[in-house]
C-alpha cells in the first residue's frame, strides 16, 4: 500500500518543477552509474513499484487461495455491505455503458490528473514562451506555443498508455488484487483507448501544423540519431489509427476478423513509440507492457497444446455443449472463461466462452456451451451436426480466466436474469451453489431463475443447469425457482421436441487435459517469473551498457544512437521473458507427465448413452431423468416478457444479488431499476464479455 501511494504521489508530482528541477536531478544523480546510465533512474522510478506490486499480488493471491471458506464467507458479507453504495449503478444508457459510482469516481480522479497534467506542464512552457517574448513577435509566440502544446499532449498521452495494457491482461495479478477480471476491464481499455488516441492525434497534428507554420514539413522525415525520431512517432501513430478506426463498434461487429487482426499492429505501435521518445522515457509505460508480454507469452505457450476433447452435445436449440478432459488439480471460479480455436474452422480466430460445469462438482470435465450466432459458431454447429459425424475434433485453448474469488453466497437471495444463450454465466453458479449446499453447514442463498427465449426449443437450455448424472448431489437443499419465459411462442411445441444427440471424439496420445498453464501453485510461478525475468534484464542490460554502449558513448547520450538503444533494450525484455516463462513452462509440463501419461494410456470403451458414463459410470441421460423438484421448480410462460420491475420490487429480503447477462437493452433495464433508489437491497452485477 505504502508502494502503492507512493506511485500515486509520483503520477501528482511529475508535471511540477519540484519533480523536474529538484526530485529527478537528485535521484538520476545516486543511481547513474556505468551499467544502467541515464536509465537507471526512469526505471527505478516508473518501472520497478508496479512490477513489485505485480509480483506482492501474486503471492497474497496464492496465500488468500488457501483461506478458510468461513472467513471468505463473513468477509464477503461484509465487502458487500461495505461497498454497497458504491457499486450501484450511475450511468445505464449512454456510451460508456453500465458505469457504477466507484467507476465514475475512478474515471473522474483519472480526468482530473490529466487535466491538471496538461494544465501544469503547458503552465510551465508557456512560461518559459513569456521569458522569451522580446525576441519574438506575436506571430512567433503562437507559434512557439503551439509546438509546446503539442509536445504536452504527447506528454499527456503516455498517463494512458502506461494503463492502457493493465486490463487486457488476462491473468494480471493486480487486476485480481482489486477484484477485476481482464473480460470485466475490457470497457476500461476502450476507455483508455479512445483518450490515448485522441491525445496523440491531436500530438501529431500539432506538430504538422508547426512545421508547416514555420516551413519545416522536411521535419516529417527526420529520424534524429539522439533526439526524438519523427518518422518513428508517425510510423506509430498510422498503426495507432488503424487499430482506432477498426475497432468502432460497427466496424467491429461487421467484420470481426479485420480488426482482430489489425489489433496485432500494437507490436508496431510499441517498437516506434519506443523508437520516438528512446527507452528511458518509455519506462513509464513500461510495466503494464512488460506484464502484458508475460500473458501473451504465457498464452502462446498454452496455445500450442491440442486439447482432448472427449464428447458434443448437440442440443435442439442450435446450441453444442463441448466436454473437454481437465486435470483433477485446476480448479476455477464461477463465470470464469475460455477461449477457444478450433484450427478446422479458423486458425487464427479465438473465442471467449462462459465456463458451464463446476471444478468442484466435475473433477475430471471442463465444459462450454456455443450457442449457433455468429459465423464461426455456425460453422463449428453445422460441423458437428452434419449427418456423417467427426470421431476426432482439434481444438486449442487459453484459459480458463476468472475472478480469484466470488461473492455470490454473501447475498440472502440470488435473482439471475438472462437472455438467450446470456444463461451460461448462472449455469456455472447454480452447479457451484449446489456443491455448496450440499458439502457446505453453512446457510446458502436462495435462487430465483428468469430466462427470456424466443422459441420454445430454446428452453433445452435449462437442461444444462444440472450436471450430468452420476453425481451424488442431491438438489433439494438449494432452493430454486426458475422463470422461463418465451416471448415468441403462444403455446408449447411438444410435438417439434428434439432429442438431444452426443458425439464421442477419438483421443490421441499427443492430446492433454485442460489444466493451468503454470500448474496449481500458478500464482507462486507468476510472481517467479516477473522478478526473475526483470533481474536477469537488469543483469543483461547492465552488461551491454557496461561493456558496449559505455565506451562508445561514456554517458554522455550524444553519441550512441537513442533508437538504436531503445531497440536493444526491447530486445533483452522479450529474451528475459522467453527465458524465464519457457523454465516455467517445461518444469509444470514435467511434473504433469505423470497424470498425462496416465490419462493418455488409460483405454476406454466408447460409451453409447452420454459423458456420465464415461466419467460417473451413469446409465442415462440429464434429460431422461425424473428430478421432480427440479421440473416443479421450472414455470413456463409462452407468448410474454418477464415483468422485471414487478418481480424486483416484490423481492423482501434484505441482501439481493441481482445478475443480469444478455442483450444489452435487457441490461440497462435492470440497471435502471436497481439505480432507481427505491429499492436498497438490490445490488447490481452485469456479467458481459464484449470486444
Amino acid at each position: 500500500m505504502v508502494i502503492f501511494l507512493g506511485y500515486i504521489l509520483l503520477w501528482i508530482m511529475m508535471p511540477t518543477n519540484k519533480f523536474y528541477l529538484n526530485w529527478l536531478p537528485q535521484i538520476q544523480s545516486k543511481t547513474n552509474s556505468t551499467y544502467f546510465g541515464e536509465q537507471g533512474a526512469h526505471m527505478l522510478i516508473y518501472s520497478f513499484p508496479i512490477l513489485f506490486i505485480a509480483a506482492l499480488s501474486c503471492l497474497y493471491l496464492h496465500l488468500g487461495n488457501n483461506c478458510n471458506d468461513n472467513n471468505a464467507k463473513s468477509s464477503e458479507v461484509n465487502n458487500i455491505s461495505r461497498f454497497a453504495t458504491w457499486r450501484r449503478p450511475v450511468l445505464v444508457k449512454g456510451p460508456l455503458g453500465i458505469v457504477s459510482w466507484i467507476e465514475l469516481s475512478f474515471a473522474i480522479m483519472f480526468i482530473a490528473l490529466l487535466v491538471w497534467s496538461f494544465s501544469s506542464y503547458l503552465h510551465g512552457m508557456f512560461a518559459q514562451i513569456s521569458q522569451q517574448a522580446p525576441a519574438h513577435d506575436g506571430e512567433q509566440a503562437w507559434v512557439a506555443k503551439l509546438e509546446m502544446s503539442g509536445l504536452t499532449l504527447g506528454l499527456v498521452g503516455n498517463i494512458c498508455l502506461a494503463f492502457l495494457f493493465f486490463p487486457v491482461t488476462r491473468g494480471s495479478s493486480v487486476l485480481q488484487l482489486v477484484g477485476l477480471t481482464s473480460e470485466a476491464s475490457i470497457k476500461y481499455h476502450i476507455w483508455l483507448g479512445h483518450i490515448a488516441m485522441t491525445i496523440f492525434t491531436a500530438h501529431g497534428l500539432c506538430y504538422i501544423i508547426f512545421w508547416a507554420k514555420t516551413d519545416q514539413i522536411s521535419q516529417m522525415l527526420g529520424w534524429d540519431k539522439i533526439a526524438v525520431s519523427n518518422v518513428a512517432g508517425e510510423i506509430g501513430l498510422l498503426a495507432g489509427l488503424a487499430m482506432w478506426i477498426t475497432s468502432i463498434p460497427r466496424i467491429r461487429r461487421k467484420i470481426f476478423e479485420l480488426f482482430f487482426n489489425t489489433h496485432h499492429l500494437y507490436i508496431l505501435f510499441v517498437v516506434f513509440f519506443v523508437l520516438h521518445v528512446g527507452f528511458s522515457y518509455s519506462c513509464i509505460m513500461l510495466p503494464g507492457f512488460y506484464l502484458f508480454l508475460i500473458d501473451r507469452y504465457l498464452r502462446f505457450l498454452q496455445s500450442q497444446q491440442r486439447i482432448r476433447l472427449v464428447s458434443a452435445r448437440i442440443l435442439p436449440c442450435d446450441t453444442v455443449e463441448l466436454n473437454f478432459f481437465k486435470s483433477p488439480g485446476l480448479s476455477y471460479n464461477p463465470t470464469s472463461i475460455l477461449f477457444v480455436n478450433v484450427p478446422v474452422i479458423s486458425k487464427s480466430q479465438w473465442h471467449p466462452f462462459t465456463i458451464t460445469s463446476s471444478s468442484n462438482v466435475d473433477p475430471d470435465k471442463l465444459s462450454v456451451v456455443i450457442k449457433s450466432e455468429g459465423s464461426w459458431s455456425r460453422k463449428l454447429f453445422q460441423k458437428l451436426s452434419s449427418p456423417s459425424p467427426l470421431d476426432r475434433l482439434e481444438v486449442s485453448i487459453e484459459g480458463p480466466y476468472g475472478p480469484a474469488s466470488t461473492h455470490f453466497t454473501g447475498h440472502d437471495m440470488l435473482v439471475m436474469i438472462s437472455g438467450g444463450s446470456g444463461i451460461t454465466p448462472f449455469i456455472s453458479i447454480i452447479r457451484e451453489l449446489l456443491s455448496l449446499a450440499n458439502n457446505s453447514t453453512g446457510k446458502t442463498p436462495r435462487i430465483l431463475l428468469i430466462s427470456a427465449f424466443k422459441k420454445s426449443q430454446d428452453l433445452a437450455m435449462l437442461d444444462l443447469i444440472l450436471p450430468v448424472l452420476g453425481t451424488t448431489l442431491d438438489i433439494s437443499p438449494l432452493e430454486v425457482q426458475i422463470e422461463a419465459y418465451v416471448t415468441r411462442e403462444k403455446k408449447s411445441a411438444e410435438n417439434n421436441r428434439q432429442l438431444v444427440q452426443t458425439l464421442w471424439f477419438k483421443p490421441k496420445a499427443e492430446d492433454s487435459p485442460v489444466s493451468a498453464i503454470l500448474g496449481p501453485k500458478s500464482w507462486l510461478w507468476l510472481a517467479a517469473i516477473i522478478s526473475s525475468s526483470f533481474i536477469i534484464f537488469l543483469v543483461l542490460i547492465g552488461f551491454l551498457t557496461r561493456y558496449y554502449i559505455y565506451p562508445i558513448d561514456h554517458n554522455s547520450n550524444t553519441i550512441y544512437a537513442t533508437s538504436w538503444r531503445g531497440g536493444l533494450n526491447m530486445l533483452l525484455i522479450c529474451v528475459s521473458i522467453v527465458i524465464t516463462a519457457t523454465a516455467a513452462f517445461l518444469w509444470n509440463k514435467k511434473q504433469h507427465s505423470k497424470e498425462m501419461t496416465r490419462i493418455q494410456n488409460t483405454e476406454k470403451p466408447t460409451p453409447i448413452a452420454s459423458p456420465a458414463s464415461w466419467f460417473y459410470n451413469a446409465e442415462r441421460e440429464l434429460e431422461s431423468l425424473p428430478h421432480q423438484s427440479f421440473v416443479q421448480a421450472t414455470r413456463v410462460h409462452y407468448g410474454e416478457r418477464p415483468n422485471l420491475k414487478k418481480i424486483l420490487m416484490e423481492i423482501e429480503a434484505t441482501n439481493v444479488g441481482v445478475l443480469v447477462s444478455g442483450p444489452k437493452k435487457m441490461r440497462q433495464e435492470v440497471g435502471e431499476i436497481c439505480a432507481s433508489g427505491f429499492a436498497n437491497n438490490l445490488h447490481f452485477e452485469s456479467i458481459a464479455f464484449s470486444w
